[in-house]
């Protein structure tokens, strides 16, 4: 693998599964209009203990039914081997070579125990590459801010480590808004000898209510100047999105002037607040 600095920049989205066909549909015209700037591929994410499963194969079948380059999750808490090998299996018949292996969130009703053969993503990409070799590119994920569950940030880059150990090409973070955390996170990672391209994770703000729900299930810290604008924008949708957009706008900015190796956009299947990052950061655009 050549050194980060040589590698070329991936601006990349994500999408979750709707519930229903109307949502489908309607994905898919948000699809159309990402697709639009040609993003390096589409993440679909994958529920607790696979609980998405058949609407991410859905969701999935139609982006490569489309000659659109696609990542998958695989989260692999509460899963067998069986099973892992068959959906990694019917992906590379699917022409599919790049995955984003996670270990997941327990389900509902599991308590403390996996019930599967995996506790780890180390032990997945470990798996995956037993299993496949060289087939695909994995992805791994990694938490600037701490992931909540890690004890300790010094645990936590333990964890990260293992993951590349295992074998991951490279990471995508949880999305943050304090690009030092970052770039700190990135200078630990060099310290330990873990060198793979580290992508931000970006979202966009546009649902202060939404963001602050996610924000206080994941870790990810919304800074204090910015929570009490979004705050006082109360029903002033407007100029909540303005404000939103112009943080995330800087912080791009900043990622990209300092080097990182990329951009993946958390579009929660909203086209629109990421193609106006897009455009205005002046990104890719198809020739």
């Amino acid at each position: 693998m050549p050194p980060v600095s040589q590698q070329t920049p991936t601006y990349s989205v994500e999408l979750f599964p709707p519930k229903t066909p109307e949502g489908m549909e309607k994905l898919k015209l948000e699809i159309a209009q990402l697709n639009s700037v040609s993003p390096g591929y589409f993440s679909v994410t994958y529920g607790a203990g696979g609980s998405t499963r058949d609407r991410t194969f859905e969701t999935v079948d139609w982006l490569r039914g489309h000659n659109i380059e696609t990542a998958p999750h695989i989260a692999c808490v509460g899963s067998a081997r069986a099973e892992i090998r068959a959906i990694i299996g019917r992906y590379r018949e699917q022409g599919i070579r790049r995955l984003v292996a996670l270990r997941g969130d327990l389900p509902s009703g599991m308590g403390g125990g996996t019930g599967g053969d995996f506790r780890y993503a180390n032990e997945l990409v470990s798996f995956i590459r037993d299993e496949f070799g060289d087939a695909f590119k994995i992805e791994v994920a990694a938490y600037p801010e701490y992931h909540p569950q890690s004890g300790s940030p010094e645990r936590d880059l333990a964890n990260f480590k293992r993951k590349v150990e295992s074998g991951a090409n490279a990471a995508i973070t949880q999305y943050f808004y304090n690009p030092d955390a970052y770039f700190a996170f990135v200078e630990s990672c060099e310290r330990v000898g873990v060198t793979l391209p580290i992508i931000p994770g970006i979202m966009p703000i546009s649902n202060f209510t939404q963001l602050a729900r996610f924000s206080d299930a994941c870790g990810a810290e919304i800074p204090r100047w910015i929570r009490r604008r979004l705050e006082g924008y109360g029903d002033d949708v407007e100029s909540l999105r303005a404000f939103g957009h112009e943080v995330v706008l800087n912080l791009c900015r900043r990622l990209i002037d300092g080097g990182a190796p990329g951009l993946h956009f958390y579009t929660m299947n909203q086209s629109g607040p990421t193609l106006r990052l897009w455009k205005e950061l002046a990104l890719p655009l198809p020739a």
